[in-house]
């Protein structure tokens, strides 16, 4: 095998890997204002609603530098943000079902942006979640944002 072909064949393999490109997320403990630069000093942007997701760009000391649903890139306290992981259903209504497969039945259905807790990470596409009111399922990994 030439070393182009190794190098090929390499970068394929960790392009299927879970680790290659995984990004950190992080969730909000409770409503957080985001700011254009790391200082409670700089321009307000946004309010993030508690149990939101985002991903973590880059931390420095008390601000992290975070990415939200919408593609926008802001500044959040550290203090405001939670390692409890957390996805926002992104299609209009999702369908969570009693096991992880198209012919499962219905657990419940959410609708956009509303916020589901994380309980298992994907596996063959489908990830297990859980409602605030308590109820559980399987969900297609697509659907959602913040994994």
């Amino acid at each position: 095998m030439t070393s182009g072909r190794r190098v090929a064949l390499l970068a394929a393999v960790l392009a299927m890997s879970p680790v290659a490109g995984a990004a950190e997320f992080k969730s909000a403990l409770a409503a957080a204002i985001s700011y254009d630069s790391p200082s409670a000093q700089g321009r307000k942007l946004a309010i993030i609603l508690a149990g939101t997701p985002v991903e973590v760009i880059v931390g420095l000391d008390r601000w992290m530098k975070v990415r939200d649903v919408t593609g926008s890139i802001n500044w959040v306290e550290r203090r405001l943000l939670s390692d409890r992981r957390t996805v926002l259903v992104n299609v209009d209504r999702l369908v969570v079902r009693s096991e992880a497969s198209t012919a499962a039945p219905p657990s419940f259905e959410a609708e956009r942006n509303v916020v589901l807790e994380l309980i298992e990470g994907p596996r063959f596409g489908w990830i297990k979640v859980r409602h605030q009111d308590g109820d559980t399922g399987y969900a297609r990994a697509v659907e959602v944002w913040g994994l």
